[in-house]
């Protein structure tokens, strides 16, 4: 039968993965027979009822459930549509109390529009008392405009079938934790992320990255036991006596927290078997500090340090030292970590950057031969994204034929190098502005000449000359330049001047990025390049 489900309008590219991730936890056959990410309506078959209500029962991003009764373009057609598909139904609900609602997406409806609406139902037959609380069926009628539209372009109606666990989320916000960082993880996409890596009851989830343990609050909710480690003994440790283990201990958890310790992913005290259920982790960027890795440039053992008699990495403040790690080795790690410890079918979730301009931006998704990529989910920002990579940990029958070899050597996007900048490319660009290579602006500007002929000089005019001589284009751009336009300041203000008539020069400028406002402003000069580069290149 089809249902129709009411999606919260956030997180667009999240929505269906969590939903399929949801229906293969459960296994239930689900198909999307009609779904655009610009509207919050999907319609979706399932087997039955139950199956509707458990699809959805753990879901975030969505609010309820229907059964679909009719649908149409018009309201003629709706109400054709719903006595074709419902008419035998009506009986089962003729004494039923119920209640009626009116939802428009993009578009508002006054209380008087939204009871014409429901009367135009009244050949239902329902004789049952209205409840507007706890009624025992909830119909509502569900409209889908465009922005600005006189009619709607869709209308649904349908029964309520079952509510998601969307209004967990006032419980688990950030605003009410009591231990949390700036870097902790939002709860919202917590509790997705858990979603999608199948975290369940009986089921062991570990995150390398545990910071101060966001996601492992959130996959102990839907009942996984958890596990964590970090690089920074100081996020596991805590601080005034708050630590991971408070949060457990705040929504009453506790049961599903296993321990946390302090070590990096390349040196982790675990056993190399198959064990993890999930593993779910957000890598540092390496934006803030570039990423390190436990152990000495220099590489090799070191004296024991000791103070006051004691060695000096047995005592509770140390701080071990630490090296460069490239962004790139690191997410290859992560996948190698993931192909020995998880399960078969086991799921690795992970975060990681990645540029808005050139598609998947400078680091390539990574991909191994165990792990099979099941969705890859987007949350942009300005100039950059971040994206939910997930895998899950194929058959032996599935990769016997094949080496399993880390990315790394499989992959040239590895860098190579010393520095934060140069083993990340995401970070160097980061600082950059993410701005493209250098161009230059050629405008197609004819002679604009007044009366007279023309001079027998052109001056260049550059807004920043610290650079040097700006590239000369292989058309020389020429603009009929008014001398009232030229700022008093300007060295070459008074020949322009001179003659008592508009001259001819010569501007020539680059940009750094095709978009980049700020460059332009500071590379053009404010008083013509920037009316040119808005305009079509052609000045009167």
């Amino acid at each position: 039968m089809d249902y129709l489900v009411r999606f919260a309008q956030i997180h667009e590219s999240f929505r269906i993965p969590e939903l399929q991730a949801l229906a293969d936890l459960f296994g239930i056959d689900v198909g999307f027979a009609d779904y655009s990410q610009y509207s919050p309506h999907c319609v979706v078959r399932l087997p039955d009822r139950d199956a509707a209500r458990n699809l959805i029962s753990r879901s975030i991003l969505t609010q309820g459930i229907y059964e679909l009764w009719g649908i149409g373009s018009t309201y003629d057609e709706l109400h054709t549509d719903t006595r074709r598909r419902t008419s035998n139904l009506w009986q089962n609900y003729k004494s039923a109390s119920f209640k009626f609602e009116v939802q428009a997406f993009m578009a508002t409806r006054s209380l008087s529009e939204q009871n014409d609406l429901i009367t135009s139902f009244s050949y239902l037959g329902f004789n049952g008392p209205i409840k507007l609380r706890n009624p025992e069926q909830t119909f509502c009628v569900f409209e889908d405009w465009d922005w600005g539209g006189s009619a709607p372009k869709k209308i649904y109606f349908g029964r309520f079938v079952g509510g998601s666990s969307r209004s967990i989320l006032d419980t688990y916000t950030l605003k009410k934790r009591k231990y949390l960082s700036t870097t902790s993880m939002d709860s919202e996409l917590a509790l997705i992320t858990a979603n999608l890596t199948h975290a369940a009851p009986g089921r062991l989830f570990h995150d390398p990255f545990v910071g101060t343990g966001s996601f492992l609050v959130a996959c102990a909710h839907f009942g996984a036991c958890t596990m964590g480690s970090d690089i920074d003994g100081r996020a596991v440790r805590g601080k005034n006596g708050r630590n991971i283990f408070t949060n457990f201990e705040q929504y009453d958890l506790v049961s599903g927290y296993l321990d946390t310790f302090v070590a990096d992913l390349t040196h982790a005290p675990l056993r190399r078997s198959r064990f993890l259920d999930g593993i779910i982790c957000d890598p540092p960027y390496g934006v803030r500090e570039g990423l390190k890795v436990l152990g000495s440039r220099e590489g090799g053992s070191k004296e024991v340090k000791y103070i006051d008699g004691e060695p000096a990495h047995l005592q509770d403040h140390y701080l071990p030292p630490k090296k460069p790690y490239g962004f790139e080795a690191m997410l290859n790690d992560i996948l190698d970590f993931a192909a020995e410890t998880l399960v078969e079918s086991g799921r690795l979730s992970l975060w990681m950057p990645t540029a808005n301009d050139e598609g998947v931006g400078d680091l390539e998704i990574p991909r191994h031969a165990c792990l099979e990529m099941i969705s890859v989910c987007v949350q942009a920002f300005n100039k950059w994204s971040r994206r939910l990579l997930t895998y899950q940990k194929l058959r032996e029958d599935d990769v016997k034929d094949q080496i399993p070899q880390p990315i790394s050597q499989s992959s040239n996007s590895v860098a190579a190098g010393i520095t934060a900048n140069e083993l990340n490319a995401f970070r160097k660009r980061y600082f950059e502005g993410f701005r493209g290579p250098p161009q230059q602006v050629v405008f197609d500007s004819d002679w604009l000449i007044g009366a007279g002929r023309p001079p027998q000089s052109h001056f260049t005019l550059s807004s920043d000359p610290s650079p040097g001589p700006m590239a000369i284009p292989e058309r020389p751009i020429k603009t009929l330049m008014d001398p009232s336009l030229v700022p008093r300041t300007h060295p070459q203000r008074k020949q322009i001047a001179d003659g008592g008539r508009p001259w001819v020069v010569c501007i020539q400028y680059t940009i750094q990025g095709k978009d980049d406002k700020r460059s332009q402003s500071k590379a053009m000069p404010s008083w013509a390049g920037r009316r040119h580069y808005r305009g079509n290149g052609r000045t009167a």
